[in-house]
């Protein structure tokens, strides 16, 4: 005699399976924090060949050899990443004097239109602006001083460059490799979820690639007619920044308008605000659209809870690594959906699954 009803029984057998996942994804997450220097690593590695992956794919359409090809690659993505943060770099040191005295100037003129420049408000605004740059300058020397830190982060930046060589010399073995770890009766399961999820981190860092070119293209555009210096470098800034959804952006938005007010006043600090709007207006309801439907669309509110997540569990590094996580889950979770409604037919890859 059963002493439970049917309903129970399911409900108990699902929340027995999400307690046993919730329990390894913990431990997975704990051990991965344990072994970072590796973790971290072969995570970039793995974003920047998917980003990478469709000019390797014509360098080898061009009869170039593999290793070639992807030696090619990765010197051209390290001289423009490298490109970029000399301009970021040298625009943010060239200005950063100038930035914390316009602010200074800005808050004491607010001082005085309110009536407050002899009182404490005054005095407190001026305090804050001094605090202000003794933290640029502490946080300067303590990032010079950081020689350990700089080394770990050189080294692991040293080997994601190696893995990504490596991933896209030997991308054509993966499917091999795969599916020679995994049991006979589920290969063919396994390597479409695979796919999916490489196509769903793929499909992002495209689109988010392309989206970034066209959002630091316009705001250097605007930069250069308003004649902000540094237009270049707050370019760099702005394209980096894509990478980050929302946040990104923000700081982004925030270097240009400081920039601007540093050099140009508080009028034209204005005007830049505005056309930084604008832009992120257009991203989110023209370019970003057209660019991403024919990749894995994730709702907002979703990409907000997910990069929440990854920076409680891992920081900037986690924020960096959750959307695309989160792409890939949902590559794998459509794979899924589409096996069961077809009745366990393998759903049609799309051209950027076959490498």
């Amino acid at each position: 005699m059963q002493l439970l009803p049917e309903p129970v029984r399911r409900l108990a057998a699902w929340c027995a399976v999400i307690l046993l996942l919730a329990g390894v994804c913990y431990v997975g997450i704990q051990v991965a924090g344990a072994i970072r220097p590796a973790v971290v690593p072969v995570l970039l590695a793995l974003l920047c060949t998917a980003l990478l992956l469709p000019v390797h794919r014509r360098l080898l359409r061009a009869k170039i050899n593999r290793s070639v090809a992807a030696g090619l690659t990765c010197t051209a993505a390290l001289a423009v990443v490298g490109g970029a943060v000399y301009l970021v770099t040298v625009t943010l040191v060239d200005t950063w004097d100038q930035i914390v005295a316009s602010l200074r100037r800005a808050v004491r003129d607010l001082a005085d239109q309110f009536g407050a420049s002899d009182t404490s408000l005054g005095d407190l605004t001026d305090d804050a602006m001094d605090l202000l740059g003794r933290f640029g300058g502490t946080a300067a020397s303590g990032v010079i001083s950081g020689v350990g830190l700089a080394v770990q982060i050189l080294g692991m930046a040293v080997l994601a460059l190696l893995l990504v060589f490596f991933f896209l010399r030997d991308s054509d073995r993966a499917v091999g490799t795969l599916r020679s770890l995994v049991p006979g009766g589920s290969t063919d399961t396994v390597e479409a979820m695979a796919r999916r999820a490489f196509e769903g981190v793929e499909g992002f860092m495209r689109g988010t690639t392309v989206v970034a070119l066209i959002d630091a293209v316009f705001i250097t555009i605007g930069l250069l007619i308003l004649r902000v210096p540094g237009a270049f470098g707050l370019g760099a800034i702005v394209f980096i920044g894509a990478y980050v959804p929302y946040i990104g952006a923000f700081v982004s938005g925030t270097a240009a308008v400081l920039v601007a007010l540093a050099d140009r006043g508080l009028a034209i600090a204005l005007w830049v605000l505005g056309v930084v709007l604008l832009v992120q207006v257009l991203e989110g309801n023209i370019f970003q659209p057209m660019v991403q439907s024919r990749t894995v669309r994730i709702h907002p509110a979703v990409i907000l809870v997910a990069l929440t997540a990854g920076a409680a569990v891992a920081g900037i590094v986690g924020v960096l690594l959750a959307v695309p996580f989160t792409s890939a889950v949902f590559g794998v979770v459509h794979e899924w959906q589409a096996r069961h409604t077809q009745g366990g037919r393998p759903h049609s890859m799309g051209p950027s699954a076959k490498s």
